[in-house]
C-alpha cells in the first residue's frame, strides 16, 4: 500500500474514510438530481404534518447567509469548501486510526464536496428537506448539510471524549 496513505506504525489507512465521503457525495448528488428532474423551483410535496419535500436554491451558506450578496459569495464558499477539503484530507492522512474523528471529518468532507459540486454546476446549492411545526419553519436543507451536521456533532463528541480521557 502507498505509504502516503498510511499513518505511522498502526497501518491504519485513510481509504475507508475517503470511501465514506464518496458515498455521501454520491447519495447527495443522486437525491439532488432527483429533485432537479422532478420539481420546479418552489414546488413542494406534503409528506407528513411536519415534513415536506421542496425544491429550494441557496446561493448563500447555512441559513442562506449572504444569499443576496450579488454572486461573489458563490466563489467565496467554493473556495472555503476546497480549503476545508484539503485540510480534512491532511487530517485524515495524519490520524486514520482515530475512528470517531475519522468518521466526523469524512462526513464533513462528503458534505462539503457535495455542496461545492452544486455551487460549481449550478451556482447554488439544491435544498429539499423541509421541516416545520406549528408555524415554525426550519430552513430547507439536503443530504450534504445533514452529513456536515452529523460530522460536526461527532467532532464535538470526539473532543469531549478526548478531554475526559486526559483527566
Amino acid at each position: 500500500m502507498d505509504r502516503t496513505l498510511q499513518a505511522g506504525r498502526s497501518g491504519a489507512s485513510m481509504w475507508p474514510w475517503l470511501a465514506w465521503a464518496v458515498v455521501l457525495v454520491v447519495v447527495d448528488q443522486i437525491t439532488k438530481t432527483l429533485i432537479l428532474n422532478h420539481y420546479q423551483l418552489g414546488d413542494s410535496t406534503f409528506i407528513t404534518s411536519f415534513f415536506n419535500i421542496v425544491r429550494a436554491h441557496n446561493t448563500g451558506a447555512a441559513f442562506s447567509f449572504l444569499s443576496d450578496a450579488g454572486g461573489w459569495q458563490r466563489w467565496l464558499f467554493t473556495g472555503i469548501g476546497v480549503a476545508a477539503t484539503i485540510f480534512i484530507v491532511w487530517q485524515l492522512r495524519a490520524h486514520p486510526g482515530q475512528k470517531l474523528f475519522g468518521f466526523a471529518l469524512s462526513s464533513i468532507l462528503g458534505g462539503a464536496v457535495g455542496n461545492v459540486v452544486d455551487r460549481l454546476m449550478h451556482g447554488y446549492v439544491v435544498d429539499f428537506l423541509d421541516f416545520h411545526m406549528s408555524g415554525w419553519h426550519f430552513p430547507a436543507f439536503n443530504v450534504a448539510d445533514s452529513a456536515i451536521t452529523l460530522g460536526a456533532a461527532c467532532l464535538i463528541l470526539d473532543e469531549l471524549l478526548r478531554v475526559r480521557r486526559e483527566r
